[in-house]
């Protein structure tokens, strides 16, 4: 099968905010290094905004509304208080995401099968304002087709268990995980769904992914700006933009 369409890539600044705010300072600035992946060649920027505010704030996202020519995808919690910033800023598009407090970072995907009916009814005013609704799941069946269901435009698939079982050496898990992505990146796309990906990716992990054909975007963020430290941004950024056209092509 050949590629749908031009991979896009997503960066994910929330990580500049973490450094950041681990000094209460002003600086680095997020909306700067949005910028600077821009100009690198990004294709979205991705901005979480946590209940705790922990890595972007509200004043975060406004500027990065008022400055960005690429779109903006605003990963959120399915909460009443996300829901009306969301429908204040109308951003390009909207990825439903799971929270808790007490994690580091995203763990595993939404449950979108066993709570179908409050999240058709809560993606239901973003579809209306405008906004591109997307949920972030597991490679899983049932979540697959739920979320067609619901009415979600994109699912974002999980590929954190991937990337943590090969940083582990679980190789033979590893594969298992990324055929459940491939086989679930066609399933969505033969439900009408955009395929996105996203969580833990590096270049070590990326051209696997990158190589499916139903997957039209890939969100990458804890490595790149990891990556810059030693690097800059727009070189990291480059080369995990080369590493993902290589795969694709």
């Amino acid at each position: 099968m050949q590629p749908l369409g031009k991979l896009r890539l997503g960066v994910n600044i929330d990580h500049v905010a973490t450094v950041r705010n681990a000094r209460g300072s002003s600086y680095p600035e997020p909306l700067r290094a949005a910028l600077l992946a821009e100009e690198a060649g990004a294709d979205g920027i991705t901005a979480h905004l946590r209940e705790d505010r922990r890595h972007v704030r509200d004043d975060d996202i406004e500027a990065l509304m008022d400055a960005l020519t690429v779109p903006l995808n605003f990963e959120m919690a399915a909460t009443e208080e996300m829901q009306k910033i969301a429908l204040r800023h109308v951003p390009h598009a909207v990825c439903i995401v799971p929270e808790k407090r007490e994690e580091r970072t995203t763990e595993g995907g939404l449950e979108v099968a066993r709570e179908e009916n409050r999240l058709a009814h809560y993606i239901a005013p973003l579809r209306e304002a405008g906004c591109r609704v997307s949920l972030f799941i597991a490679a899983d069946k049932a979540q697959v087709e739920a979320a067609a269901r619901i009415g979600a435009q994109v699912v974002e698939l999980h590929t954190g268990a991937y990337c943590d079982f090969h940083y582990d050496g679980n190789f033979a898990e590893r594969d298992a995980e990324l055929e459940r992505l491939r086989e679930m990146s066609a399933h969505a796309h033969s439900l009408g769904l955009e395929v996105h990906a996203g969580h833990g990716l590096t270049y070590e992990t990326v051209k696997p992914i990158a190589a499916f054909p139903e997957v039209m975007e890939l969100n990458i963020g804890h490595f790149l700006i990891a990556e810059a430290i030693f690097s800059g941004l727009p070189v990291a950024i480059a080369e995990m933009r080369r590493l993902m056209d290589e795969a694709r092509g």
